[in-house]
This record gives C-alpha cells, sequence and structure tokens, in this order.
C-alpha cells in the first residue's frame, strides 16, 4: 500500500470482497491487492485446481470459490456459498470476461455467443445473485471490468465493444435503482491490457503495442478499483478510464 499516492478514504479491515475471473490477470491483481488493504478475498474462478494453489500462496484471508459462470444454477447459489465462507459481503467485482475480434463477415457466430453470455448475461445473473444482500445490509460496492470500447467503439472488435457498450448501459441504469439502498456500482474501463483475453491478437500488433508501450499490466487497474472502493460512502466513482499515455483514443 505504501507505493500508492492516494488515501484510502475507507478503511477495508473488516470488509469481504468477491471477484470472478480471479484465479489470473486483472481478478488475481485486484485479489491481491485487495488482501494488502485489508480485506478478506473471495476468489471465484472455473479453475479450482489453480484457485487452491492460490489461496495457499495468498493467506489465510483468502478463499476459494469454484464456479462456473456459464452455468446458471452455480451463479444462482454463489452468494450462499461465499457467506458460507465468510460470514458477509461488501464488495463484488464482476470481472470475468472473454475476448474476441476480427471481422463480423468472417466470424463464428457460435463464438460470439460464448463471449457474450459470459461478459453480459453471466455477468448480469451475478449482480442478481448478490444484490439482495447488499440492499439488506444497505451497504456494498460492485464493480465491473469493463473497457474503453465500451465508450469507443473499436472497429476491429465489434463483438467484444457490443457486450462491453451493455455493461455500461447495465451499470448506468442500475445505479438509479440501487444509490437508494446505500450500493454502489461503477465500472473500470482499461485500455488494452497484457492478460489472456488478447491471445489471439494477431502477432504483429501485439509485438508493436509492447514495443510502443500501448498496453498496462494488471496491477495498474487493481490500483484504480481500490481507489474506486475506497471512496467516501457519499461519492459513486460510476466510470473510471485508464489509457496506457500512447494509446490515441
Amino acid at each position: 500500500m505504501n507505493s500508492l499516492n492516494f488515501s484510502m478514504n475507507t478503511s477495508l479491515e473488516g470488509k469481504v470482497a468477491a471477484i470472478t475471473g480471479a484465479a489470473s490477470g486483472i481478478g488475481l491483481a485486484c485479489a491481491k491487492i485487495l488482501l494488502n488493504a485489508g480485506a478478506k478475498v473471495v476468489l471465484i474462478d472455473r479453475d479450482g485446481e489453480k484457485l487452491g494453489k492460490l489461496v495457499t500462496e495468498l493467506g489465510d484471508n483468502a478463499f476459494a470459490l469454484q464456479v462456473d459462470l456459464m452455468k446458471s444454477e452455480q451463479v444462482d447459489s454463489m452468494l450462499s456459498e461465499i457467506l458460507k465462507l465468510t460470514g458477509r459481503l461488501d464488495i463484488f467485482h464482476a470481472n470475468a470476461g472473454a475476448y474476441i475480434g476480427g471481422s463480423i463477415a468472417e466470424g463464428d457466430p457460435d463464438a460470439w455467443d460464448r463471449v457474450l453470455n459470459l461478459n453480459i448475461n453471466a455477468a448480469f445473473r451475478c449482480v442478481h445473485a448478490i444484490l439482495p444482500e447488499m440492499i439488506k445490509q444497505k451497504s456494498g460496492d460492485i464493480i465491473f471490468t469493463s473497457s474503453i470500447a465500451g465508450v469507443v467503439p473499436v472497429v476491429w472488435e465489434p463483438i467484444y465493444t457490443a457486450s462491453k457498450f451493455a455493461v455500461q448501459a447495465f451499470v448506468h441504469t442500475t445505479r438509479r435503482q440501487i444509490a437508494q439502498h446505500g450500493v454502489r456500482i461503477g465500472a473500470v474501463l482499461p485500455g488494452p491490457v497484457v492478460t489472456a483475453l488478447l491471445d489471439d491478437w494477431p502477432k504483429a500488433k501485439m509485438d508493436e503495442a509492447l514495443a510502443n508501450g500501448s498496453l498496462m499490466q494488471p496491477s495498474e487497474v487493481a490500483e484504480s478499483v481500490l481507489f474506486m472502493v475506497t471512496r467516501s460512502k457519499n461519492v459513486t466513482v460510476r466510470d473510471l478510464v485508464i489509457l496506457p499515455n500512447s494509446v490515441d483514443l
């Protein structure tokens, strides 16, 4: 925490966070930074073996919850499993997602369905599952990992862009419904980040991005998420856009 150049208006000591897609990338980076800030963290992912190894490494305040977000019954029971592990839930980070780019004319609609179902349907269902608990306790933070593609249409990724536009619409409208209950919802919108989601980028494009500094690290996104959930309770960081300096958007 000493490396971060902002103060936490709200302490995370005694708080519980749950993060989907937490076995790698942005989700894992967020788990680490929230643990370091004093929270207990439930790492949610479909890779149970990897989760088990991670929570052993991360310590007693880290908990593993294996969930396949594409199986609705597992999502619907997720809250009860979180409460069994930790007894409460203060922060829910809908981070899991998939990426697809390329030509619409040459694309695979079945692959589109998988991306759209995870980025939209499963993420929204997660919020539906945990929201009653936060409304009941009259407090809580919901964070989405969105993307700059949610506000700036990206020509080479129309399906991914559409999914993130949907996320933005959900965040903006849901915020108006739940603010009266003391529950906040917001989205972090990063530009390109070094994660497995970019595995299908053309090699030439990836090499160019790495060379010119137009990719961010997951830890930089995690710092933004920590900022969002530690603001004073009378404000909501609805959208936080973070970009590498060299990205021209």
